[in-house]
């Protein structure tokens, strides 16, 4: 249920939520009064309307059987309205500005089934599922073995770009592209359509998804066209269908997108953020659902499957959480994290959230649908998934595949995209500064 309509339905429960989801949000009774207030004015401006289409055709009556002084007089009293109902208009549009404002800052009410918590440690994990890769005891982290063999360079991408961008190199951007093209057909043969979307969208666009205006100092604008980077393809995906109403027969709807993902925050400096982890531009296959509401928690666990689908096809040690009322996104209603584990850097990784926002989105992105022609349109139920992100994806890989020669084997699912190769290769070093550290021509492994 929307912010909105949960106000002047449930405030009590929209109060609890706020509680159990343990951060600051707006004053829920001063959003109640705000939106009395906003339906008082917009009853009063109504009534002023009615009285002068009344008053208006009295006079159009008059006119034609020639009029008279009086007439005069109701003239005038229409100008009078004119004047009034512009100006309780204007101070109208003021108020649900402000109470809009708040709406947009409003948190989802948890569905009943998200455990009670106040941060990432209260977290329930669902399920833990072991690698059936035989690891070796100590893998080396990727931020290590990756510039050993050349294929993931940071040094050179925080030259270009700056700090929290990289380079994939030779069979590191093979691999990467192998893994891409893998859950693209996977997602295709689960149902999903492709989208190639664009990767530069609109504010109001933002604000569909819930990314503005929460998220807007994490994210890229271009100021001159007010234009911003997508920090996920959830973005344009869900924004397909913005103020469109869909048929009820074209329920489920799913689409994936792969495209880059650009984000400002990375964290700060040290152990946890060293190499790709946490970096501000990556590639992400993504899932988006467009569902039923009565289906739509049904839709999520098939959801999670298909996300689930590729780390386990991999040969990846994940497990997957239910998020806690006091970890959850504001957008989601309930949310599942899959972890993946990283042997090398021995934490786990983060490489898909897969959520059920309810309406959150389609009330702010105007999203209907009917089940019939007659019937009065819906909002639709937005779901959304990473099937996966790669980068976190990359390392996994990399520090679970790794031989005791030092050498990265390629997940048997992914060889017919090297033509059978059956290790990365390393890429050739090249230039006076390999030289001068001592590493030059090919590297070892």
């Amino acid at each position: 249920m929307s912010a909105l309509s949960t106000i002047r339905t449930h405030p009590e429960e929209l109060k609890r939520a706020i509680e159990t989801r343990n951060k600051p949000y707006p004053d829920v009774d001063e959003l109640v009064r705000l939106d009395t207030e906003c339906r008082r004015m917009a009853g009063e401006v109504n009534a002023l309307r009615a009285t002068r289409n009344e008053r208006g055709r009295a006079l159009a009556e008059a006119k034609k059987k020639g009029g008279s002084a009086a007439d005069e007089g109701v003239a005038r009293e229409l100008a009078l309205l004119r004047d009034s109902i512009a100006e309780q208009e204007e101070a109208l549009q003021s108020l649900e500005e402000k109470r809009d404002a708040l709406v947009l800052l409003m948190p989802q009410v948890p569905h009943a089934s998200v455990p009670v918590g106040r941060d990432a440690r209260d977290n329930v994990v669902v399920r833990e599922v072991a690698s059936t890769v035989a690891t070796i005891a100590h893998p080396k982290p990727h931020f290590v073995i990756g510039p050993e063999l050349n294929i993931i360079d940071t040094e050179r991408g925080a030259k270009v770009a700056g700090e929290g961008f990289y380079f994939l190199v030779g069979d590191g951007a093979r691999l990467e592209m192998a893994l891409v093209n893998f859950m693209r057909e996977s997602h295709r043969q689960r149902g999903y359509t492709e989208v190639l979307p664009p990767i530069l969208v609109s504010r109001d666009s933002m604000v569909g998804t819930g990314q503005l205006p929460k998220f807007a100092e994490d994210s890229y604008n271009t100021v001159l066209d007010d234009l911003w980077l997508i920090p996920t393809a959830e973005v344009p995906l869900t924004n397909l269908y913005r103020d469109e109403v869909l048929l009820g027969t074209d329920l489920p709807l799913k689409v994936m997108g792969f495209t880059p993902c650009f984000r400002r925050e990375a964290g700060g400096h040290g152990v946890e953020t060293r190499g790709i982890a946490r970096v501000h531009q990556f590639n992400k296959v993504e899932l988006v659902q467009f569902s039923h509401p009565e289906k739509s928690y049904e839709q999520l666990e098939l959801l999670l499957a298909d996300a689930e689908a590729i780390v386990k096809a991999l040969g990846l040690r994940y497990r997957i959480l239910n998020l806690c009322t006091g970890d959850l996104p504001d957008k989601a209603a309930k949310c599942y994290d899959i972890e993946l584990w990283a042997p090398g850097a021995e934490r786990w990784l983060e490489v898909s959230s897969v959520s059920n926002f309810e309406d959150y989105q389609s009330y702010r992105a105007g999203i209907r649908f009917r089940d019939q022609q007659s019937a009065k349109p819906e909002f639709v139920h937005t779901l959304n998934g990473s099937g996966t992100a790669l980068a976190r994806l990359m390392i996994a890989v990399v520090e679970t595949w790794q031989t005791s020669e030092g050498a990265i084997e390629i997940p048997p699912v992914l060889r017919p995209a090297f033509g059978g190769q059956e290790r990365l290769a390393p890429t050739r070093l090249v230039g006076e500064r390999e030289l001068g550290r001592g590493r030059r021509g090919w590297t070892a492994g």
